[in-house]
């Protein structure tokens, strides 16, 4: 997510006091440095559920723009050429698409340095449909992590922590989907900065997402939240698909970034395993 000007915000503005918390868990640190092509060993997954997370990618989603996210031409067919092949012109941040850390940054990692075993973790699934019902600008707040841990336990390790307000089921209708008004200003749910500081202090959640277009709430200019996580080297996934098909806990999110070289993000093909 980034709207234009957007970029106009930078500041000092993270402080690091708990970055290196948990550090050797995470292997965050060192952002630059290529991800290693073989991931430490893990316990086997035991799934009976493969749940696609993934919102189909077309000229029609909606988009922070205004414009179309991606473009299609068509380059050869197969009555012509014996073959079908179309070129793609897109936007990084539109779609479900990831956040690579250096989005909101100037030295974190591109989306292909991001290690490959950060993006196979446990889903941590906070549910606050019932107050963006009747609040489009609701966000999720160190309390509502807090009533989810006392209701599922901690926050997992390395998890990535994902908002379920219920905003995919907008998607059809941009008008509430972006919630954007008379004044420009949109309105939609996000995750709050002090929710993002709670995580990043108390727990080791590597990855941030939403059902929504911004990991902020749509009302933010000044996107408080993509600031305090992403230059951590922790990334985030915004416009899901289907959280509400997946328990608070237990699911394990597989996460298809792009390896693209350079790249702040891009859509991505995610899906959970229960």
């Amino acid at each position: 997510m980034c709207v234009p000007g957007c970029m106009e915000t930078v500041t000092e503005r993270l402080s690091r006091r708990s970055f290196f918390k948990g550090a050797g868990a995470l292997a965050l640190a060192g952002g630059g440095a290529a991800a290693a092509p073989v991931a430490p060993a893990r316990a086997a997954t035991q799934f009976s559920q493969v749940i696609d997370l993934t919102h189909t990618f077309s000229p029609e989603f909606p988009t922070f723009f205004g414009i179309p996210g991606i473009e299609q031409e068509t380059m050869y067919t197969f009555d012509e050429a014996g073959f079908n092949m179309k070129r793609w012109s897109l936007v990084e941040h539109a779609a479900t698409h990831m956040d690579a850390p250096i989005h909101f940054s100037k030295e974190a990692q591109s989306a292909e340095e991001v290690p490959v075993d950060n993006l196979v973790v446990p889903l941590a699934v906070i549910d606050i449909r019932e107050k963006a019902d009747g609040n489009p600008d609701a966000q999720v707040t160190p309390d509502d992590i807090k009533s989810w841990e006392a209701a599922n336990g901690p926050i997992p390790e390395r998890a990535c922590v994902a908002m379920n307000s219920g905003w995919a089921d907008h998607v059809g209708n941009p008008g509430k989907f972006t919630g954007k008004d008379d004044d420009g200003v949109f309105h939609f749910p996000g995750i709050h900065v002090e929710a993002a500081q709670y995580l990043l202090e108390e727990t080791t959640a590597i990855g941030l997402a939403v059902d929504t277009l911004s990991l902020d709430h749509g009302p933010s200019q000044s996107f408080d939240t993509h600031y305090a996580w992403l230059p951590t080297n922790r990334w985030g996934l915004e416009n899901l698909a289907n959280l509400s098909a997946l328990p608070p806990v237990g699911a394990t999110l597989v996460a298809g970034t792009p390896k693209v070289a350079g790249a702040t993000g891009g859509p991505s093909r995610l899906i959970a395993l229960v």
